[in-house]
């Protein structure tokens, strides 16, 4: 995979059908010469695993699986499996295409596909459906260093790269599509997904929250290159740089606070003059040397070609602009809960996330909530993995005790 979007990887994903190569038959120099050339557009390729300039004849490792390179969506049931880059719309893993199953996980980011791990793991062979642009906020993230395992760091999308393939091995099928519309109703629980229904005994939502972004072409140009959305993930890049927090509430302040512990300056640009947040964070804000509060102040570019270099601000009041150097730039004006699909069944709070219940229970019993899309504290990956491994324990121990899966004597964990 490469260590951006899998989306734009190259690299297309191999099925894993469960078959294993033959051992190379004994052949003569001759007979090398009359193994078959299968030509897509004159390519031709060998599956002999050979490194040699001939090739032995031996079968096909892969004998079931045909590779379309037309784009062809995917075939339907009991048709060929047609390998597709991930996160292309019309994906699906490299399993056969089911649609119903013990556990339906909606959501790609650290807590469904550590959700996913631990259901394959415990044969309940689930479905991920992922969405059509996969795994989370972390694919916008470049350098991880506070994910454990990894002592010099890792680039977001190479590590969902890694949880994706570690769902897979163990049986997951997942599926690049955005849900449309769920039926909580009864069980089997129904999730409609372009068009396809899924059915699963059990869920576990896992959509996330998105951070809200203020909407500049340059903003998302340079995500990841000075622009960031994650004090606590990327306030480390920044020491001793002078930087920028956008916004007014509690979480614009917490940030700004928690980035002077890096930065050598930090600026509050807010479009108002009054705050949102609460009294007691504006006044510890402006007591601190290290934080200068701009009110009335919007940013209407982001400069700098491979990384930020400074902001084009503008005056709300006068609509007079001006030029201020910046090393970064955090926007904290908010994450959004993805949750629309949900409202109609599930219990939400003032702000719009998910209402958990006894740990990951919602107010529906086989319905199982993980990560961001209840948790607007911590919104950390290891703690989203965390409510995903949660998620698929009590997933898996409530379809024990409605008799649809047999208990295990000895743990799958």
């Amino acid at each position: 995979m490469s260590k951006q979007s899998s989306p734009d990887g190259t690299q297309l994903v191999s099925a894993r059908n469960g078959s294993t190569p033959a051992a190379p038959a004994d052949s003569s120099a001759d007979d090398r010469s009359a193994v078959p050339a299968v030509p897509f557009s004159g390519v031709s390729i060998d599956f002999s695993g050979d490194t040699g300039v001939a090739a032995p004849s031996a079968p096909a490792p892969f004998a079931d699986l045909a590779i379309d390179f037309s784009g062809a969506p995917i075939a339907a049931a009991g048709g060929p499996a047609v390998a597709t880059l991930p996160g292309s719309p019309g994906y699906v893993s490299a399993h056969d295409g089911r649609t119903e199953s013990k556990l339906l996980i909606v959501g790609s980011g650290p807590a469904g596909l550590t959700a996913a791990i631990y259901a394959a793991r415990a044969n309940l062979e689930p479905i991920v459906l992922a969405g059509s642009t996969p795994g989370g906020q972390l694919m916008l993230t470049s350098d991880v260093e506070n994910y454990p395992g990894f002592p010099d760091g890792i680039q977001g999308p190479e590590l969902m790269a890694l949880f994706r393939s570690q769902a897979e091995r163990f049986g997951t099928q997942i599926v690049d599509v955005d849900i449309d519309r769920v039926d909580l109703s009864q069980r089997p629980f129904r999730i409609w997904a372009r068009g396809v229904e899924y059915k699963g005994e059990a869920v576990v939502v896992a959509t996330g929250a998105s951070a809200m972004w203020l909407g500049l072409e340059s903003e998302t140009r340079l995500r990841g290159r000075g622009v960031s959305a994650c004090a606590t993930c990327d306030g480390f890049f920044f020491r001793d740089k002078e930087i920028a927090v956008v916004g007014g509430g509690d979480t614009a302040f917490e940030e700004a606070s928690y980035l002077t512990r890096f930065a050598s300056k930090v600026h509050m640009l807010h479009r108002r003059d009054e705050f949102r947040a609460s009294r007691i964070m504006v006044e510890r804000a402006r007591e601190n040397p290290k934080i200068e509060i701009h009110t009335n102040t919007a940013v209407e570019e982001v400069l700098g070609d491979e990384k930020v270099s400074g902001l084009r601000l503008s005056d709300t009041e006068t609509g007079k602009e001006r030029t201020m150097p910046a090393d970064g730039l955090f926007v904290a004006i908010g994450h959004r809960p993805n949750t629309e699909a949900f409202r109609d069944w599930l219990e939400v709070d003032a702000k719009g996330y998910l209402v958990v219940r006894d740990e990951t229970n919602s107010q529906i019993e086989g319905v199982f909530i993980a990560g961001d899309v209840h948790d607007h504290r911590y919104r950390q990956a290891i703690t989203a993995a965390g409510d995903g491994c949660m998620a698929a324990i009590d997933a898996e121990r409530w379809l024990e005790s409605q008799g649809i899966t047999e208990a295990n004597t000895l743990t799958a964990w």
